[in-house]
């Protein structure tokens, strides 16, 4: 008995130190994405060289979520599947439609349009899980909507994009599903199985496992932003603003459906969350991979604006609850 004591004060001391290290470098996430942003821009040369990084990086991204997952974070799928199916499903509807709607209305250039369509087109970001946390949402929803968005993501990605950025771009859909299944799904699996087998060792990285990912993901979007860092100079007021647009209407409607849903209002934080945070990174190298370097700015940009505006709304969520 004593020694399942200790185990269980070990695995919650893990986790409580894992929790801590998540608010960091969900809170330090921004700052390391805009110094990565400003470096591609300043000294494009340094970077511009290494995409064939990119996709190595994000699979060592997911390969770090799926090391974070268990079996029974999918538990809540069969518990209770209304809002975890209701939610994934509208960010596949909300997003693609709102990147497409907000393109159409600002009048980007094609391949503005196609990346900013792609963004919208990508499963949930990583990050959300944290910030789900620091709004004082429903984590276990959090993690089931991002792990089952980011499990079918091979299928619809490449679906939707086909067909809302196929409008401006051509889209090779089937080489594109097998790039998603290469780099999400493999190591997001091969990262879960690990964890199965070798727990207790998983179990003393996890703390570092954020770390890994915001590394990662700030060196690919430094990547993506030194190939086209021209393009930043000449587009990149209106690729904000688009970013922006594209984001708050992603936070605004998911939480409107968490309400449609009537669920409480936990979950309705964390649907609005999951909606309008996107694995910008994923959209940024399919971007870069399948279209062009300027289609790849408005994921680049998205890296930085979804977890500003994540922060921002989690500090006021949690402010409202004070009573302030």
């Amino acid at each position: 008995m004593l020694n399942d004591d200790a185990t269980t004060q070990d695995t919650g001391a893990g986790q409580t130190k894992t929790e801590r290290e998540s608010q960091i470098a969900v809170l330090l996430f921004p700052a390391l994405i805009l110094l990565g942003g400003v470096s591609g821009v300043l000294v494009p040369q340094v970077f511009s060289g290494l995409s064939s990084w990119i996709n190595p990086l994000l699979m060592v991204i997911m390969f770090c979520m799926g090391l974070s997952l268990t079996l029974p974070d999918f538990g809540l799928v069969f518990k209770n599947p209304l809002p975890v199916l209701g939610g994934v499903a509208a960010q596949f509807m909300v997003m693609p439609a709102m990147g497409w709607l907000v393109a159409w209305g600002l009048n980007l250039d094609p391949a503005l349009a196609a990346g900013l369509i792609l963004v919208g087109c990508a499963p949930g970001g990583t990050a959300s899980n944290v910030v789900a946390y620091l709004a004082r949402g429903n984590v276990a929803l959090s993690v089931s909507m991002t792990s089952l968005s980011t499990l079918v993501a091979p299928v619809f990605t490449p679906l939707l994009a086909f067909w809302l950025a196929g409008q401006y771009l051509p889209v090779d859909a089937r080489s594109m599903a097998g790039t998603v299944f290469q780099v999400v799904l493999i190591p997001v699996v091969l990262g879960i199985v690990l964890r199965m087998l070798l727990n207790s060792v998983v179990l003393g990285i996890l703390a570092a496992l954020p770390w890994f990912s915001v590394a990662a993901i700030t060196i690919v979007v430094t990547i993506i932003v030194a190939g086209s860092s021209e393009a930043i100079m000449s587009a990149g007021l209106l690729v904000f603003l688009a970013v922006a647009l594209h984001n708050g209407l992603g936070l605004l409607l998911g939480y409107g459906i968490g309400k449609l849903l009537r669920v409480p209002e936990e979950s309705r934080r964390t649907i609005a969350i999951e909606v309008g945070m996107q694995n910008s990174g994923l959209a940024g190298g399919l971007a870069k991979q399948y279209f062009t370097p300027e289609a790849a700015l408005p994921a680049a940009v998205f890296s930085v604006w979804h977890n500003l505006s994540g922060a921002v709304i989690s500090s006021l969520w949690r402010r409202k609850d004070r009573g302030e």
